[in-house]
């Protein structure tokens, strides 16, 4: 063997291993690859581009509006009801399309799985990353309401990097549990689906947090999301103060859901190649 070069020795993974941070530094310019590509991919060869990522939110924003705010009167916080709801779709429009994504990416790349080896933890994180750009994009529109309506910001628009750090880190978190599951369980993709439509409706996105008995605040805000868009009408439109309790309980809940998923991933990593 010549003297410069290096031998590399990939050995199957058995039990529960710790992330390797180091390897997934190594292969930083792969991951920035995938991402990248995810981002080309999803509006290549379409005609409106980059603006489908403001219509889904604007026309379920239109609908919410006409069936919760006019018919069903659902209460917004004192603030027009298309803002309210829309500035609550932009965290949730992310929070769905980046975990079904992240749900479907070890299936969708299955032939890559089986060929060359890399951090296959790469893959989930990708779909989590590639989705932020929808995110910024649907994020101007809230912008532009709130000009439209004459609202502005609260100081406590400071802590919006924050609220998405968190909203990134219950994405991923359940993207990679999701993901694990996926491959070996073909019925998982097909129930995500069903499953975010659930979840949009237990979360506040049509209906303000203020309906919520104090007796249960804390049992719901167990569900990050609920937090999160809270935290996100509360920062943008000063509907009531930040809610703290809400942020602190979805924060452990998220974190032991990305450290758990990390964990069970990595457990199951060795066999997704089998499987795929």
């Amino acid at each position: 063997m010549p003297q410069n070069s290096q031998l590399t020795v990939i050995r199957p993974r058995k039990g529960w291993q710790l992330i390797d941070w180091r390897e997934l530094v190594q292969y930083r310019d792969l991951f920035y690859f995938f991402v990248w590509r995810d981002i080309k991919v999803l509006y290549k060869q379409t005609v409106l581009g980059f603006g489908w990522a403001i219509i889904r939110p604007v026309l379920s924003m239109v609908v919410f509006s006409v069936v919760f705010g006019r018919l069903a009167k659902v209460p917004s916080d004192n603030v027009p009801y298309p803002v309210f709801s829309y500035a609550a779709l932009v965290p949730w429009t992310y929070f769905s399309s980046a975990t079904t994504t992240s749900t479907q990416s070890l299936i969708n790349n299955a032939a890559t799985l089986s060929k060359v080896y890399f951090p296959r933890l790469i893959i989930p994180m990708t779909s989590v990353l590639a989705k932020l750009v929808d995110f910024a994009i649907a994020f101007v529109i809230v912008g532009i309401l709130m000009i439209w309506y004459g609202i502005r910001p609260t100081a406590d628009i400071v802590y919006l990097p924050m609220l998405v750090v968190l909203m990134l880190l219950t994405a991923a978190g359940i993207g990679m549990w999701l993901s694990a599951l996926a491959i070996q369980y073909r019925d998982i993709r097909f129930a995500i689906q069903f499953m975010t439509q659930l979840l949009m409706y237990a979360a506040p996105v049509v209906w303000p947090v203020s309906l919520i008995p104090d007796k249960y605040r804390l049992a719901y805000g167990v569900y990050p999301m609920a937090g999160i868009i809270e935290g996100f009408r509360c920062a943008l439109l000063g509907t009531n103060p930040m809610p703290w309790d809400l942020i602190g309980i979805g924060t452990i809940a998220a974190a032991v859901v990305f450290v758990t998923g990390m964990f069970h991933f990595r457990r199951m990593e060795r066999v997704f190649a089998d499987v795929a």
